[in-house]
């Protein structure tokens, strides 16, 4: 699975593509401290506990998960969010273009955030 070793900010997304260190991507991504990887999800409904596994992974390492539910919002069945209220993640669902904008102010203030981004 393709995996960019840092933490950076979203340039663009679109057309089912990120872009970010001068390098795009086609398909979901998760930004976690660790870096940027594909996520395979492309939409909410397959978002599963094997899904979510690489940001339970982490916790402990972020405070905030922003998901971004791809172009509409969506919600998280419950059995998933208690997953991540587990391991003391605190989340937000809102549409991909909301999550990644909002991502990249709090990682330019320097919070503690990481995104799972289903690709519009």
């Amino acid at each position: 699975m393709p995996f960019f070793p840092r933490q950076v900010t979203i340039d663009g997304y679109g057309d089912r593509f990120f872009h970010f260190a001068s390098m795009s991507h086609a398909g979901s991504i998760l930004a976690l401290p660790s870096g940027i990887r594909a996520w395979v999800p492309t939409a909410m409904a397959e978002v599963d506990p094997a899904a979510l596994a690489p940001i339970l992974a982490e916790a402990g390492t972020f405070e905030l998960l922003l998901l971004g539910t791809g172009r509409d919002p969506a919600h998280l069945k419950e059995p998933l969010k208690q997953l991540l209220r587990e391991k003391g993640l605190r989340f937000e669902l809102m549409p991909t273009a909301s999550a990644a904008s909002t991502y990249n102010v709090l990682l330019g203030e320097g919070r503690r955030v990481g995104a799972a981004l289903i690709a519009v």
